[in-house]
């Protein structure tokens, strides 16, 4: 497939773009052991997201992975995964904001986190804070006992890792490198992102820029 669109993420930063029905989201781990957060919300009303509960009603698991379809809260697909090298993504957790580490970590000092990125990152779409849902964690590794307590696990990927999305509607995509020490085995690298365009359609050469540039807070 054509790369249409580059998007470097920094650690602890976010970005948006748009993306259109059939084109593919290729979000990549450089070096490996790095999370990172993607939401998206229709483009002709972002009154219509990403769904965890949908999603997982739908899938009926809580891993999600190639072949799998998610869908937005009014049931309608927004993406299908066609290829993943690692095999372990969720919904489990929201995305870490500074209350994440006054709560968990008992930090109060300024830290970046996802929340933060994501609500910038929007914020050129008109999307409020109030409007972002729990998003889909990429390379997440979280364990989930029988007793039901989570344990959040270093990430399984490896550098140069990866997944690809078809896009199923028309959509904005938010996506950060994750922010949280936990989630990421104690470090905080980066995340590239590639928009790639349609097989049938593609063009070689073809640049298109992001809608927005990577946001860091």
């Amino acid at each position: 497939m054509t790369v249409v669109t580059r998007m470097h993420l920094e650690p602890q930063t976010g970005g948006a773009l748009t993306i259109a029905r059939g084109e593919c989201l290729k979000v990549i781990d450089p070096r490996g052991e790095q999370v990172s957060d993607l939401m998206s919300f229709a483009r002709d009303d972002t009154r219509e997201w990403l769904s965890s509960g949908r999603t997982i009603d739908y899938a009926n698991t809580i891993y999600l992975t190639t072949g799998h379809t998610l869908y937005s809260n009014r049931s309608r697909p927004m993406w299908t995964i066609v290829e993943d090298t690692v095999g372990r993504h969720d919904f489990l957790l929201t995305p870490c904001s500074p209350d994440t580490f006054r709560i968990i970590y008992g930090n109060t000092a300024p830290h970046p986190s996802c929340f933060a990125n994501l609500v910038q990152a929007f914020a050129p779409f008109g999307i409020a804070p109030d409007s972002i849902p729990t998003t889909l964690n990429l390379f997440m590794n979280v364990e989930v006992a029988p007793s039901g307590e989570l344990s959040i696990l270093p990430p399984r990927s490896r550098a140069g890792d990866y997944i690809v999305l078809r896009a199923e509607m028309d959509m904005i995509v938010g996506v950060t490198a994750c922010s949280a020490e936990l989630s990421n085995n104690g470090t905080f690298k980066p995340i590239d992102v590639e928009l790639l365009a349609p097989e049938q359609s593609e063009a070689p050469g073809q640049q298109r820029s992001a809608a927005a540039a990577p946001a860091s807070v």
